[in-house]
């Protein structure tokens, strides 16, 4: 089994992890993995919902087409919705321009008792920002340094964050691109741009190396997630959440009174 996650600071070669890997389980004992998993999940996030003392966000970054939205679908099936907010980073508005690049991001941190989904998130101002060369090497460059100190500063202040990379193949994405047009029900999700991004996947490669590398911290870790197989790419993201909930460690909190002469009424 590949380790998932690479030691803070460490160099990352993607080449060296696969995609396809499956930690040598078969579809079916992935499955019977989840369903325990996802019944956990559900009860810790109760715990962290009643108890408002920490909160989690989950960041996810991939390629186009690496399974973010399934990601999202399917791991946070069976929790609680009131307990989970969803922020999706498109392309700047021209009020979020006029400030610094981490100002939206801070608005959409979960507050304590949530869980809070990020699909794509701050790590486009060193990925597409970087190979679309928007701003200058060395405006990109000191944003690694900046990222980190955001992140430690929301895991002190009570935020646990999990960052996945869902990693596919150039061979699948080619492929669930091809679906996408070969299914009218999909042409909706299908867009050109994709395309000239798909052409720059190795200048991707590199952007995301050095992301994983410089922004892998013991407060705010990545996990690199073999993607090209969708039930294995949940049980890894689940599994990694229920860890960090259990480690939280979330408790119902106390009455305010003593219920025990409480009688209710007819």
């Amino acid at each position: 089994m590949q380790q998932l996650s690479p030691p803070p600071l460490t160099d990352v070669r993607l080449q060296d992890y696969d995609p396809d890997d499956t930690g040598g389980l078969s579809r079916e004992e992935a499955s019977e993995q989840q369903n325990a998993l996802q019944d956990r999940m559900l009860a810790l996030q109760e715990r962290l919902f009643a108890e408002r003392k920490k909160a989690l966000l989950v960041v996810l970054q991939a390629m186009d087409t690496g399974g973010k939205d399934g990601t999202i679908r399917r791991v946070f099936s069976g929790v609680n919705p009131q307990g989970v907010v969803v922020s999706n980073f498109k392309a700047p508005t021209a009020e979020e321009l006029a400030r610094d690049y981490l100002w939206r991001i801070h608005l959409r941190v979960p507050p304590k008792g949530y869980i809070g989904i990020f699909n794509r998130s701050h790590y486009e101002d060193v990925l597409i920002v970087r190979v679309n060369e928007l701003v200058p090497r060395a405006v990109w460059q000191q944003r690694y340094d900046q990222i980190n100190a955001f992140e430690k500063l929301l895991a002190d202040t009570g935020t646990h964050i999990l960052k996945f990379y869902l990693h596919i193949s150039k061979g699948e994405q080619k492929k669930r691109l091809q679906s996408r047009l070969d299914d009218p029900s999909k042409h909706w999700k299908f867009s050109p741009d994709d395309l000239p991004v798909r052409e720059r996947w190795d200048d991707y490669m590199r952007a995301y190396e050095d992301a994983l590398k410089l922004c892998n911290t013991s407060y705010a870790p990545w996990y690199i997630v073999p993607a090209n197989r969708k039930w294995y790419r949940d049980l890894v993201v689940t599994r990694a959440i229920v860890e960090a909930l259990e480690a939280i460690d979330p408790q119902f909190p106390e009455p305010q009174k003593d219920l025990s002469a409480i009688v209710i009424p007819d």
